[in-house]
């Protein structure tokens, strides 16, 4: 795990993002990519679809989590933030959207299949205010091969999706989800891990400097070896070595 922190980590994100799509893509026919969604994400997508000399056309595209029982139409769709952030502006062809609608069981063992059909190039992920990674609230599960999972959502987490503005109150946000597995998600060759602003602080320090738990899925970036965590001034303010 790598921790950079500066005033800038959504450029300095889609900088290596950009650069890792484009190292790929010169060594083989495709580049398989996993794609986070949330607030914390929305810069760094807009700047690297902005980037040049990517050819996404060869580009397939997953994503980590999507609510059961909202479709792509719902503001707070990931689907829906996927295609409209990422799908329409670069025009990639291969995506795979995860169905809110459609029956979650099923979605998760057809996606899960696909997804784990081919190692994945590179992952996009956060670290939520609850600590999650994807949709892993704590308690994660840290064993499970399952590809994706079907969760349930903690208050907490919930709670961050009202205060994030996707949601008017929490009765509003589904209690379930599928989310992408915590060991799938690991098995990413290269992970780029984006994580502004002052609410998630704590979740930050006790992530990166505590100790690997379940209780803070993300505390599992510790242990990858080629994760890159992004962090502007705020979110690394509580880390003990913030000498980065």
């Amino acid at each position: 795990m790598h921790v950079r922190i500066s005033d800038d980590p959504a450029r300095s994100a889609a900088n290596q993002a950009s650069a890792s799509l484009r190292r790929i893509l010169a060594g083989r026919e495709r580049a398989r990519i996993l794609v986070a969604t949330g607030n914390s994400q929305l810069r760094f997508l807009e700047l690297l679809v902005q980037k040049p000399h990517i050819d996404w056309t060869r580009v397939e595209l997953f994503h980590l989590d999507e609510y059961i029982g909202i479709g792509i139409d719902h503001k707070a769709s990931f689907a829906r933030y996927i295609r409209d952030k990422v799908i329409v502006p670069t025009g990639i062809e291969r995506y795979h959207l995860l169905d809110g609608l459609a029956d979650p069981e099923e979605v998760a063992r057809r996606e899960g299949e696909a997804l784990a059909a081919a190692p994945i190039d590179l992952a996009f992920a956060g670290i939520g205010e609850n600590g999650h990674l994807a949709f892993n609230d704590p308690p994660a599960d840290f064993e499970t091969e399952k590809p994706y999972l079907i969760v349930n959502l903690d208050e907490a987490c919930r709670r961050q999706q009202v205060g994030e503005g996707w949601f008017a109150d929490l009765s509003a946000v589904p209690a379930r989800a599928i989310s992408i597995s915590i060991r799938q998600l690991m098995r990413a060759e290269e992970m780029i891990c984006v994580v502004p602003e002052l609410r998630k602080a704590r979740a930050v320090a006790d992530c990166l400097e505590g100790a690997v738990s379940v209780d803070a899925p993300g505390s599992v970036l510790q242990t990858h070896g080629n994760a890159w965590i992004y962090l502007d001034r705020e979110s690394g303010s509580l880390l003990r070595n913030s000498d980065r």
